[in-house]
């Protein structure tokens, strides 16, 4: 078992997922509130990970943050290191590759709260932030929750953009995933099975505690 490899992963995914906590709900409720013309361009937009194949979305992020880029120069400048083949970059990768696992649940359960009880929040006196605070934020968790869930394990196990913007430094972008084929091309299959195993039990019960914490609410809810 290669644990700085699945350590790494996991912070990876935790990170992941806590960048994308505020990001995504910001930009879920303007989604399913706005009226905007071009909505359905911004959505074909922070959908495009889904359908884009992650060795091209690697590509572009590997050229957008290598040391010929305003992005990757000025990162370079100011800390010493390129953007690209690091922790950093990883984190930046990864954020960018999840967006649509972040946003698409809670824009769903957002577009679910009826626009009726915003009217009678407004009525009522409550400001734009404090409705999101006590009303929308409470009645969206679950979409918010099963974002970051699901961006989480999606974070665990992806290949693609990582390697191509990562590679495979031990320590610093050797992710679980990225061992594994580390292991493979090396014919130790013992050791990949082991991870690989391991990375399916993680999976597993991520989507089993996500489907448990999701009908905790109603179940509370009955009780009371």
């Amino acid at each position: 078992m290669d644990w700085p490899a699945l350590w790494l992963s996991v912070q990876l995914s935790v990170a992941t997922a806590l960048i994308l906590l505020p990001l995504g709900v910001l930009a879920a409720r303007w989604l399913a509130r706005s009226r905007h013309p071009l909505k359905p361009v911004f959505e074909a937009m922070l959908a495009l990970p889904l359908v884009l194949p992650p060795t091209v979305l690697g590509f572009y992020l590997l050229v957008a943050m290598g040391g010929e880029s305003l992005l990757g120069g000025l990162f370079q400048q100011v800390f010493g290191h390129t953007l690209a083949f690091s922790f950093t970059g990883l984190l930046v990768a990864s954020v960018v590759f999840n967006i649509p696992f972040a946003l698409m649940p809670m824009q769903r359960a957002f577009e679910a709260i009826p626009l009726d009880l915003m009217d009678a929040a407004r009525t009522c006196g409550l400001s734009r932030w404090r409705t999101l605070w006590r009303i929308e934020l409470p009645l969206a968790r679950r979409g918010i929750l099963s974002g970051m869930i699901m961006t989480a394990a999606h974070t665990m196990g992806e290949f693609g953009v990582v390697l191509m913007v990562g590679g495979s430094i031990p320590g610093e972008t050797r992710t679980i995933a990225i061992s594994i084929y580390d292991k493979v091309q090396a014919f130790d299959m013992r050791s990949a099975g082991t991870m690989s195993a391991t990375l399916l039990v993680l999976s597993m019960l991520t989507l089993l505690v996500s489907a448990w914490l999701l009908r905790v609410p109603p179940a509370l809810h009955q009780r009371s």
